[in-house]
């Protein structure tokens, strides 16, 4: 039953490695210890785009990649990842803007916020950006990779 389920603990464990991964790089880039970036969407490497990109591989390794199966889960993973770096990254442009915008309003008087809708908090960063992106796929076909030849092959 392995062999079955190998894919699942493969794309699992390749999202776990990039969500470990986050503060880490944070450290790497700005010297700044975030520990918090372990439960954080959003941020380097995506681990959206590791999951599915190992899931990918993985099943390309167990099912082949002419087959019907890895056709589906490589489907998958360009929805996701173009998802990842496009669709859910705007969103959070839109929300940083309009942040923005209520808070010029207010300051200017032109708006009085006393609707509680104006205090709703709201996620500003939910996607990724290019290079977030290029780092969870990479973190995925590696961690597919090593956990196949290391691990699945024993």
């Amino acid at each position: 039953m392995l062999d079955k389920m190998y894919p699942f603990y493969a794309a699992a464990f390749a999202c776990l490695m990039a969500q470990l991964l986050k503060p880490f790089i944070r450290l790497a880039i700005d010297h700044e210890w975030h520990p918090e970036l372990i439960l954080a969407s959003g941020s380097m490497p995506s681990s959206h785009v590791a999951l599915v990109s190992s899931l990918c591989l993985s099943v390309g390794y167990i099912d082949g990649f002419s087959s019907t199966l890895f056709a589906v889960t490589l489907a998958l993973s360009l929805i996701i990842t173009y998802d990842a770096a496009n669709v859910r990254y705007y969103a959070g442009q839109n929300i940083q803007l309009t942040k923005k915008l209520i808070d010029d309003l207010t300051e200017l008087g032109q708006l009085n916020p006393t609707d509680p809708i104006y205090y709703k908090k709201m996620k500003e960063v939910l996607g990724h950006t290019y290079l977030e992106v290029l780092g969870g796929a990479i973190t995925g076909l590696v961690t597919s990779y090593i956990y196949h030849y290391f691990i699945f092959k024993r």
